[in-house]
């Protein structure tokens, strides 16, 4: 394997945290399902923040859940409409509810003027982020979405390499991984039921592996998409010894794949997986004039990948490639809330803006509605 001495441009400078407590950031939480635990444990660490508030539509949850992780004095209640008509001085929310819930408790907040933390996937529609985001504009208040693989110093290094013209002219993006069997039903059926869910792996799992690439080149705008999507597995009795029951409940894609072009003259070649018989989709590629980049696969890009980056490269006539180092990991949920915590704080923006997967959700509602028109659709996204 080739060393190359340019790869020190590709180095970071770690800073240390330092962290102001003596104003408290008040923050409620609205829903407390399984990815609402990721949240307060982070936020639990953070001197400067307190938990003021709880919501659930499910009875007893929020309570259940304030017990458990031992959150004292905060109120509960039982929609987010209650909580936001009743905490007057809140500072900002974490919405981490079922998907379809992801719309309108961001607008109830945003209207309310409370900064939102809204978990991934944006919205379930493209029509729903835009409503979304015309609440924001309104309100003036720090919207970011739920993509804690942006807090990674090994995730960034992909921009940073594109950007530093090592690769040239991007023209061609693979997306890949995927799960081999991943259908997230170890706690129920919200993921799988269209009136919860929305949508399967294209918009659990896939807006991961979008953002990571779309980020990478900036974020240019769709123009068509050609999309595909199956649930093979999910409508399978089989796959639920335990609780087959659940495959006439399963509503959304389990499998998704899409031909997106994007301005600029980039193609992007798109699938993911929550179920397949293979172990993964591949490798996602970069592809361009002077070089190619290759970004190991992983099951689902929420977080690290465990091998280095390999860059392909020519030099007269001789074909090489080189390894980028790995950069040591960190715990990237606690970052990306602090960063959001830090944006309230300080009047900052938002670390992963409405205004790029606002693009992102454009993709997937194309492949979404491209499938069940089959046939290749023209992306419109109107001025907001």
């Amino acid at each position: 394997m080739a060393k190359v001495a340019g790869l020190d441009a590709f180095q970071t400078n770690q800073e240390t945290e330092v962290i102001d407590a003596s104003k408290k950031v008040k923050i409620a939480i609205i829903g407390t399902g399984w990815i609402a635990e990721s949240h307060i444990a982070s936020y639990k660490k953070m001197e400067d923040v307190e938990i003021v508030a709880l919501a659930d539509i499910v009875p007893g949850k929020a309570e259940e859940f304030a017990k458990k992780f031992e959150i004292e004095n905060c109120r509960i209640y039982n929609s987010d409409k209650e909580l936001l008509d009743n905490e007057k001085d809140l500072d900002g929310v974490s919405i981490c509810t079922y998907n379809c819930q992801h719309a309108p408790c961001a607008i109830h907040a945003l209207n309310a003027g409370v900064n939102v933390m809204l978990e991934k996937p944006f919205t379930v529609t493209l029509d729903e982020a835009i409503e979304v985001m015309k609440a924001e504009k309104a309100s003036g208040k720090i919207l970011t979405i739920g993509f804690q693989p942006r807090m990674s110093e090994n995730m960034k290094m992909i921009k940073k390499i594109v950007e530093s013209g090592e690769l040239g002219k991007v023209y061609y993006m693979q997306a890949g991984g995927g799960r081999r069997r991943g259908i997230p039903t170890p706690f129920g059926t919200s993921f799988i039921e269209k009136d919860t869910g929305g949508i399967g792996a294209v918009g659990d799992i896939g807006s991961y592996s979008l953002d990571m690439l779309m980020g990478a080149v900036g974020y240019p705008k769709p123009i068509t998409v050609s999309g595909y999507t199956s649930a093979f597995f999910g409508k399978d009795p089989a796959y639920y010894p335990t609780h087959p029951e659940y495959a006439e409940k399963f509503k959304v894609d389990d499998f998704a794949a899409g031909f997106i072009r994007l301005e600029g003259d980039i193609i992007l070649d798109f699938r993911i997986s929550w179920a397949m018989n293979m172990d993964t989709c591949g490798d996602a590629l970069i592809l361009g004039t002077k070089g190619g980049l290759r970004i190991p696969s992983t099951e689902c890009w929420n977080g690290e990948f465990d091998k280095p980056l390999t860059i392909y490269k020519t030099i007269g006539d001789t074909t090489l490639q080189y390894q980028v180092p790995m950069k040591p990991t960190s715990d990237l949920f606690y970052k990306k809330l602090r960063s959001f915590v830090d944006a309230v704080k300080n009047g900052g923006k938002a670390t992963v803006p409405s205004s790029e997967i606002l693009y992102n959700q454009a993709i997937i509602d194309g492949i979404v509605r491209s499938a069940e028109q089959g046939k290749e659709i023209t992306v419109d996204i109107p001025e907001i």
